[in-house]
């Protein structure tokens, strides 16, 4: 698990991992691709990769699982030096875990189509994309995504968008990661706090308020920015870094992504830390869909 406390971020570099319930490792920082399409994803995730990003974070509803296969692909860099997120998206409906299962391998083979069996085939992680429509439907989708760990085709599982009484009702064993909203002005304390105590890793979306001016320019980060002589986006990961999530940042701009990732040369220190920390304004902060009060 990576360590939250200020004091020894300095040991945080590009090559920082958080270990995961399997054992295996995922690096601290990932490139997001929410909304990317055609070529400026594949050329997103190309870039990113070739920048130093060994993350990729996906979705079956981002529609582009296909597009960061290609990638990957395009980069580079080998498959087996990329760590791969998909998000299976439920309906509104309780389906079978056969139904669930099929859509979990579909979505692993869109990334891999000329390896479609594991262990070549398979997915670093995979998580639920949000906890709709009830808790009968979350234990079928969990059953599913344990049936895909077990025959190979994910190495971890995990959740998205879960409170803390979704959290509390999923049947064993414990999700490795929960993915949710995170930035200074929508900080989740209660979920965190239950993930940190239960050692779930916590993975932060939306942590530059995609790119809100107005969140960009408050006084509080332009002066931590200045302080540091850093831009605004730089600032808000490494607070997430130095909280011990796994910060995922989206952009399809080569220079935007380069600098996203530039965030190993300076330390946050407790008064920085402090002050983004004030900024927080509960639920109603959120820049995104949050659907962690979900029924």
């Amino acid at each position: 698990m990576l360590t939250s406390a200020v004091g020894n971020a300095t040991r945080l570099s590009l090559e920082s991992t958080v270990r995961l319930r399997s054992g295996a490792t995922m690096p601290v920082i990932g490139y997001g691709v929410y909304q990317a399409r055609g070529d400026d994803c594949k050329n997103g995730v190309k870039v990113a990769l070739q920048c130093g990003y060994r993350h990729i974070d996906s979705a079956q509803a981002y529609h582009n699982e296909t597009l960061v296969g290609a990638g990957v692909a395009n980069s580079g860099v080998p498959r087996s030096k990329v760590f791969i997120t998909t998000k299976f998206m439920p309906g509104h409906t309780v389906p079978t875990d056969d139904e669930v299962f099929d859509q979990l391998v579909k979505s692993t083979r869109r990334f891999t189509p000329n390896a479609p069996k594991p262990p070549e085939g398979h997915l670093d992680l995979l998580l639920i994309h949000a906890p709709r429509p009830n808790e009968e439907a979350r234990a079928v989708h969990w059953k599913a995504l344990q049936r895909a760990q077990k025959e190979g085709w994910a190495r971890d599982i995990g959740v998205s968008n879960f409170g803390v009484k979704h959290l509390r009702a999923l049947p064993e064993p414990l999700p490795a990661v929960n993915q949710i909203e995170l930035h200074p002005w929508c900080q989740q304390r209660d979920i965190v706090r239950y993930c940190q105590e239960k050692g779930i890793v916590v993975q932060a979306y939306c942590p530059i308020v995609r790119a809100d001016p107005k969140r960009l320019g408050d006084p509080v980060v332009v002066k931590i920015a200045e302080k540091h002589g850093k831009k605004a986006p730089q600032v808000l990961i490494r607070w997430s870094l130095q909280k011990g999530y796994v910060p995922l940042p989206k952009s399809v701009t080569p220079g935007r992504i380069a600098a996203n990732i530039d965030v190993f040369d300076f330390e946050l220190d407790a008064e920085d830390m402090a002050a983004l920390d004030s900024l927080d304004e509960g639920s109603e902060g959120a820049c995104s869909w949050n659907p962690v009060d979900s029924p």
